[in-house]
């Protein structure tokens, strides 16, 4: 058997030096990663080592070893421990490269990155966005020629992530505005959200608050929003129709500030999203919402989002981020709708499991530290 050593920066390149070489009949015999050596080698990139082998007829012939048959045939008149212990080795190196397929993309940064790197990749966190913030502080561990510690390295993904989010609104309610509509699918937690701000805005601002449900779909949400109103002895008015709505605004004319709380519906079907432009007047000196949950997939917040996307939404509200691990889908929402987060929630407490989003929390969620924004 010929064997030829290939160092490569990742396997696809070192497995097509194998190809020119040997064609598809070759035999990977080991595969291994390596740093390079020397005093700034951490700050080299990581290669491929392959060993690479093929059986050429003409060779063995010319070199004297046994053919391929010879082998077999001495296999089937008595164990061969060579030939067995090429088995063995071959059956090492499938597991090596399946192990490969699954290892890290970050394996050219150093060592002391990588946990930080796994963070956010278990976060959810964009893939292009996590080996953005990981050529920034590579980057800038080889200007300083020196290794940096992981706060270090948060504190950097920390400046880009802000960077990210500096144009974006954070913060609740614009008590300015008379209005206050919250949108979102079935099962998103819309009805104890709207409490929780109403109730803020009663007890903390001193706001005379009023509430409208168009959830006429459900009587267990009326009743649960009636419950919530004798609580903060706020009025509820219902809204059935077009009609209904404008009688509901008149009646709480006086009020500070009318809470909107509509329809849990599967806003997929456009049929409900028709209908919820011809009951509110989007007009109105209004804030408008879309309520999320944390634990929702990705690709369905996505679509959520989507289909909301013809109405005036100012900012995001995140619930249940006290039943989910990853927070960088959220993160991911913001930054890819360019709409910033009026609250983040963790909990059904009337009003205590309501946090007011900031910038600074929003990371430290993502990146397990305590930061200030």
């Amino acid at each position: 058997m010929k064997m030829k050593k290939y160092t490569a920066d990742t396997m696809v390149q070192a497995m097509q030096q194998v190809r020119k070489d040997f064609g598809d009949e070759a035999v990977i015999l080991s595969s291994t990663i390596v740093q390079p050596k020397g005093l700034l080698g951490m700050f080299r990139k990581k290669r491929v080592e392959v060993v690479a082998g093929f059986d050429e007829p003409a060779v063995l012939k010319e070199s004297g070893l046994p053919s391929a048959d010879e082998m077999v045939q001495s296999a089937t008149s008595g164990p061969d421990p060579s030939l067995e212990e090429l088995k063995q080795d071959m059956r090492e190196v499938k597991l090596l490269l399946k192990a490969a397929k699954k290892s890290s993309s970050f394996d050219q940064y150093p060592d002391s990155m990588q946990p930080l790197l796994d963070r956010l990749t278990a976060q959810e966190l964009k893939p292009e966005l996590v080996r953005t913030a990981a050529d920034r502080i590579f980057s800038r561990m080889k200007e300083e020629k020196t290794d940096f510690t992981e706060a270090e390295q948060r504190q950097i993904i920390k400046e880009l992530l802000k960077e990210e989010l500096a144009d974006l609104p954070f913060g609740g309610v614009n008590l300015k505005k008379k209005y206050v509509n919250v949108l979102g699918p079935t099962g998103v937690g819309k009805t104890t959200t709207i409490a929780k701000i109403a109730a803020r805005s009663l007890i903390e601002n001193k706001r005379k608050v009023g509430f409208i449900t168009t959830d006429t779909y459900r009587i267990a949400a009326i009743e649960q929003l009636r419950t919530y109103a004798n609580l903060l002895q706020a009025p509820v008015e219902v809204a059935y129709t077009a009609d209904d709505f404008r009688q509901a605004l008149e009646k709480l004319a006086d009020k500070d500030i009318v809470f909107i709380d509509t329809a849990g519906r599967n806003y997929k079907e456009l049929k409900f999203v028709d209908d919820l432009k011809q009951l509110i007047d989007f007009n109105l000196e209004m804030e408008t919402y879309l309520v999320l949950a944390a634990t929702t997939k990705e690709s369905d917040m996505r679509a959520i989002a989507e289909q909301f996307g013809e109405f005036p939404i100012g900012q995001f509200i995140f619930t249940k981020l006290d039943e989910t691990e990853s927070i960088g889908p959220v993160y991911n929402m913001v930054t890819d709708f360019q709409k910033g987060i009026a609250y983040m929630t963790d909990g059904q407490e009337v009003p205590e499991d309501l946090e007011e989003a900031t910038v600074g929390n929003l990371l430290t969620l993502l990146l397990e530290e305590g930061a200030d924004a």
